[in-house]
């Protein structure tokens, strides 16, 4: 056989490489190595039958929380992270970013631990914070901010650091976003700036047109707290000129960062976000955020192409992260594969105090591959009719099976 694996009749959406199309997929040894219209199946030991879905690249999260802090009682990214595996094939995503959850001190512990023991392929944002989200209160430790052991920390594991983050700030400097950039900087990274607890000492427009660097990601872009609409309705100027700077924006919808009243307008201009991102964690994967599709499925419900959608969820995370071998299905590149569809309906979204926005679509996951292995298979697209299986099938010692007595 040519291949290992053929996917067949699906539409293929593929940004990168400019696929928007019915196109069949192979591949070989994990990686993809055909697309074409019309392979034939007589070339792959195996052939799943995709008609319906569209195949899309492994979706890329870059805003999660997975490292379960142990020994802390009530910690705020332990207490509240979730565990990859469970969370990331049955929505589509191969690939998740942790943002900050841990800093330099507990860095290595988060690797040994998490990191390098799932399925998922897994990346991270070290928190300028040497205790990382242990606790708000840690977050605030000004001392604790070390831009050296950040730096060398990041490029000490840099095959699983991706850049610095900055969370949950609540002081009138601007320390801790001064910092965090700084070993960003140092460490040859981008910053993430989650900005914390806003201050008219610390002006939004300030961080993202003079302080962050071309590059560096404002995640929880629809915040309530920031400002977006002038006295006309109109998105602040302020804001192009942060994305003409090179400023990347990132979803970041979490329990507490989406608003429709910021997005819906947004859109409505014209302004999309660079990446779709979750933030995920324990609350808000049963509350207004549930997983990844589900936030794609509200872009694509306020008017964001689909193939716009699929952009902001695969190729262009990979590049913010430096990982562009990932997001795409260029030949020779891994098969890690989405198969989704798109319901159509009337489907109700909240944003996160429970605005209500309904749409006429929603996109669901039913199949998902990493390196050309099946991990979610919600329609049994790989199974076999039981009934054409040999009639003992299950049955492990065969010569050690006893039946009753007539």
């Amino acid at each position: 056989m040519r291949f290992d694996t053929l996917l067949t009749g699906g539409h293929l959406i593929d940004p990168k490489n400019n696929i928007d199309t019915p196109m069949d997929l192979a591949i070989t040894g994990g990686k993809v190595a055909a697309v074409d219209r019309n392979i034939p199946a007589e070339q792959a030991q195996q052939v799943l039958d995709v008609s319906g879905l569209y195949l899309t690249p492994g979706l890329i999260d870059i805003h999660t929380h997975m490292y379960a802090t142990p020994g802390w009682k009530n910690a705020w990214a332990g207490d509240n992270s979730i565990l990859p595996d469970g969370f990331s094939f049955r929505s589509g995503v191969t690939a998740m970013v942790d943002t900050g959850s841990a800093g330099w001190r507990t860095f290595a512990d988060f690797r040994e631990r998490v990191l390098t023991r799932f399925h998922t392929r897994m990346y991270a944002f070290v928190n300028i914070c040497g205790m990382g989200m242990i606790s708000l209160d840690l977050e605030q430790n000004e001392i604790d901010m070390n831009v050296e052991q950040t730096a060398a920390t990041m490029k000490e594991h840099s095959d699983l650091v991706v850049g610095a983050k900055t969370a949950h700030y609540r002081g009138p400097e601007w320390v801790s976003v001064d910092r965090a950039l700084a070993a960003g900087q140092a460490a040859g990274m981008p910053t993430m700036v989650d900005f914390g607890l806003f201050l008219k000492e610390r002006p939004y427009y300030e961080l993202v047109t003079q302080r962050m660097a071309p590059g560096d990601i404002s995640t929880h872009m629809f915040l309530g707290d920031i400002p977006w609409l002038d006295a006309d309705g109109k998105v602040y100027d302020y804001l192009y000129k942060a994305r003409e700077r090179g400023i990347v924006f990132d979803v970041g919808h979490g329990g507490g960062s989406f608003y429709w009243r910021n997005a819906a307008p947004a859109i409505e201009q014209g302004f999309y976000p660079d990446s779709i991102s979750t933030d995920l964690h324990t609350k808000n994967m049963n509350e207004d955020m549930m997983d990844m599709v589900t936030v794609m499925s509200k872009f694509l419900i306020l008017g964001v192409p689909l193939v716009d959608v699929i952009r902001q969820s695969t190729i262009n995370p990979a590049r913010e992260i430096g990982h562009e071998e990932l997001g795409h299905l260029s030949i020779g590149a891994v098969a890690d594969i989405a198969g989704l569809k798109i319901l159509e309906g009337d489907f109700g979204y909240t944003d996160v105090a429970s605005g209500l926005l309904r749409g006429r679509q929603r996109i669901v996951c039913e199949l998902t591959l990493k390196d050309g292995v099946v991990m979610w298979d919600w329609d049994g697209r790989i199974g076999v009719d039981y009934r054409a299986l040999d009639p003992l099938y299950g049955v492990r010692n065969p010569d050690g099976l006893v039946l009753p007595p007539e």
